[in-house]
């Protein structure tokens, strides 16, 4: 932020605040520049419509409340440690909070017995079942930003996950391998996937695959089989031309640095989790005289944060129950909707700092939401206490989508809600 003391003739004092990381997607974009005055912040540059939405909604007078009674923070805090205290398998999700405060959710989960699981996890899983199982070779966002050639975007709507994506990746003007970057050739498989951001001076040719979303697993299958050169058989693959097809793996034979793109909590729908195996095994085959990658996106709502700190602090990423004295990893048992919906646990304590949008699921059980203001609750928590948003209200950490990066996020003023970390803490000093 640009201050400096105004003297008379000078002019105002400057407001504005630049080099912003912003948490409200994985990339967590960090050139954002904001202002602030008497209404609040405001994205002046470089933001999305999820940037602008997460910095410049209000939060103001929000109060911590006890059976839906307003009560102060206190009083909040001790009512959610004798619920914690009185349960025999608190359930702790939502997760939506920064390195910190995941950190402070594992460390009351461990001293409560309680399972650990993000809300998002179940698309994360889609992921991580393929690493665990076979082992896969990624890229980073620098990476692909630097080397890829062409860039296959398979099943997943980029540009409303990440509206900055294409702008920040793709189309970059400059390299650190060249001064003089060629086009790039960008490849959709699915259909009805939102291209309007695939635009700009390094875009070269746009192709498009279009199958049905819960068929992209055949089209990635068969472009499989024809990098391996086993011709596809038949004319077309869920509506695919076959010599589309076959296009496509020579394209990818022939790249330099293919890269393929998708986002876990696109491919919803059964075993999606075969779609990225076998995006994984391409990708291999591809490695074998030449260079490709993968490239994970997602990462929303601190859910990279939560998985690696669960990673750090457990040696599991996520799905862990502490039940025992000691961490127990199971990725179907202790998947809170599955345990919520068989009657398993009898707490739910939420967290969710950077959108009103990660609302608990509704359940019969007692709750205890820790959310920003205006989070969307079907009924009012045993207990609620709103808690800020790391890079609006007060300072933090997250990581990035690609897992390689941890970006600090500024305190820039928004509101004197407090972190999560601090209530969680509070809580576990109150056990």
């Amino acid at each position: 932020m640009t201050k400096r003391d105004q003297g008379p003739g000078e002019p105002p004092k400057s407001n504005a605040i630049t080099d912003v990381a912003c948490p409200f997607c994985g990339l967590v974009c960090d050139d954002l520049e904001m202002a602030r005055d008497e209404s609040g912040l405001k994205v002046t540059k470089n933001g999305c419509a999820k940037a602008v939405a997460g910095f410049e909604r209000k939060v103001d007078g929000a109060k911590p409340q006890v059976d839906g009674r307003d009560v102060d923070l206190a009083t909040a805090i001790k009512a959610a440690a004798d619920l914690i205290r009185k349960s025999t398998l608190p359930l702790y999700g939502g997760l939506g909070t920064d390195v910190d405060g995941a950190r402070a959710v594992m460390a009351l989960a461990d001293k409560s017995g309680g399972v650990v699981d993000h809300a998002l996890s179940e698309g994360q899983y889609r992921n991580f079942r393929v690493l665990q199982t076979r082992g896969w070779v990624m890229t980073t966002l620098t990476e692909a930003r630097n080397r890829a050639d062409v860039i296959i975007v398979v099943g997943t709507d980029v540009q409303k996950l990440h509206p900055r994506f294409f702008e920040r990746i793709v189309n970059v003007e400059q390299s650190l391998l060249t001064e003089t970057p060629p086009q790039r050739t960008v490849v959709f498989i699915g259909k009805g996937l939102d291209q309007s951001g695939v635009k700009g001076p390094r875009i070269g040719e746009v192709i498009t695959l279009e199958s049905d979303l819960d068929r992209v697993g055949e089209v990635v299958s068969a472009l499989a089989s024809e990098i391996r050169g086993v011709p596809v058989a038949q004319e077309s693959v869920a509506g695919v031309p076959a010599a589309d097809i076959k296009d496509l793996a020579e394209r990818c034979r022939k790249a330099s640095y293919p890269v393929f793109v998708w986002a876990p909590p696109s491919l919803d729908f059964p075993n999606a989790d075969l779609v990225v195996s076998t995006i994984s095994d391409l990708v291999k085959d591809l490695n074998v005289t030449g260079r490709a990658a993968g490239l994970a996106l997602g990462g929303n709502e601190g859910s990279i944060s939560a998985a690696a700190v669960a990673s750090w602090q457990s040696g599991y990423p996520l799905r862990v129950s502490f039940a025992s004295g000691k961490p127990d990893y199971d990725v179907l048992r202790y998947a809170i909707p599955r345990m919520l919906a068989n009657g398993d646990g009898d707490l739910l304590v939420w967290v969710a700092s950077f959108t009103p949008d990660l609302a608990p699921p509704e359940t019969s059980i007692p709750a205890v939401v820790l959310g920003t203001p205006g989070i969307k609750l079907a009924s009012p928590p045993a207990v609620f206490i709103p808690i800020g948003t790391p890079g609006a209200d007060h300072a933090g950490r997250i990581i990035r989508v690609d897992n390689v990066v941890s970006l600090p996020l500024r305190d820039l003023g928004r509101s004197s809600l407090p972190k999560a970390a601090d209530i969680l803490a509070a809580i576990e000093l109150a056990l």
